[in-house]
């Protein structure tokens, strides 16, 4: 195999590995890359590959996306498969038969690749709206802010780190593994969410004892209850955060002005320097983010958008508009 098609074949498992762990729409898939290398050469190894790169990869045994999204993905897969070879290829119909058995479930996994190859792995809702919230799922500006902490580690070295509406937990576990924060609260007000968010870390090997830490490497890690609308100087003062984050939590007025009131709060309780604060958003509505930077405006509080980090490391929709604001309380 030349240099030039080992490579592509690299990029192309590599891209269905990302994708199908972190359970991303099919239609992202770069199936017209598959469809052309199928059309190139007869031999079906690239879909074996693949199969062992996302239905059999070791971290889907123990870990597997929802039943529905797998048969999902290995039908389209046997499409492309039919529409450029007359021979079956007997591991994908296996493979599909196994999971026509599967019980169906409101709970998933998702798995993110860490650069050194160490896998995230989150139990979500299969659903974006349940149980009244939209805390049980990933979102995309989750992701982004994951990839800028990792390329600016030195934001959170040593550092304790407040994050406001950690959902899922993918953005602090990122940041717990690759950053080194002395110590990570992770908050959000839901009691499913924060049900959800203790089965995550200790689902990644973060305790939740704080006689448990004894490891230098491993930061000290709290999950709290916080209520924006409630939360009061004293409470947030316990905390004593040197940097506070937050990702996709820009989505309607109402939390907006709640979490101005959270900012303003925070600044008032900063004993000797107010902590740097890092908003990262997805843009779906413009008016609703131009809300956001009109009541900083208000309360008298700074912002400038930070430099977009270089590396993309995990799946998410490329198209989607996603910034990240550096507050200056």
């Amino acid at each position: 195999m030349a240099p030039e098609e080992s490579a592509g074949n690299l990029l192309l498992l590599r891209s269905f590995e990302r994708r199908f762990l972190a359970a991303r729409p099919l239609c992202s898939f770069p199936w017209q890359s598959l469809e052309e290398k199928l059309k190139e050469s007869p031999d079906p190894e690239v879909l074996r590959e693949i199969l062992q790169k996302t239905v059999n990869h070791p971290v889907c045994a123990q870990h597997p996306p929802s039943g529905k999204y797998t048969r999902c993905f290995l039908l389209e897969l046997i499409r492309k498969h039919e529409a450029a070879h007359t021979e079956p290829l007997d591991e994908l119909y296996e493979a599909l038969a196994k999971t026509l058995t599967a019980e169906g479930s409101t709970q998933c996994h998702r798995s993110y690749l860490l650069p050194s190859g160490t896998p995230l792995t989150l139990s979500e809702s299969t659903a974006i709206v349940s149980h009244g919230t939209t805390g049980l799922v990933t979102w995309d500006a989750a992701l982004y802010l994951a990839e800028w902490a990792i390329e600016n580690p030195e934001a959170f070295t040593y550092r304790t780190v407040l994050e406001l509406g950690s959902g899922a937990g993918l953005t602090g576990l990122a940041i717990c593994k690759m950053c080194h924060p002395k110590a990570y609260i992770f908050s959000d007000c839901h009691s499913r969410v924060l049900e959800q968010l203790r089965g995550n870390l200790l689902l990644n090997g973060l305790s939740l004892e704080p006689d448990a830490t004894t490891d230098p490497e491993k930061p000290l890690v709290m999950v709290a209850q916080l209520d924006w609308e409630v939360a009061t100087v004293p409470e947030l003062s316990a905390f004593q955060p040197d940097i506070v984050i937050a990702a996709d939590v820009l989505y309607c007025p109402e939390v907006i002005l709640s979490l101005i009131g959270v900012l303003k709060r925070l600044a008032a309780c900063s004993r000797n320097r107010a902590p740097d604060v890092y908003v990262a958003y997805t843009t779906r509505n413009p008016e609703t983010c131009q809300l956001f930077t009109t009541e900083l405006g208000h309360a008298r509080i700074r912002w400038e958008v930070a430099p977009a980090h270089q590396q993309k490391l995990f799946p998410y929709e490329e198209h989607s508009e996603t910034s990240i604001l550096k507050i200056t309380l």
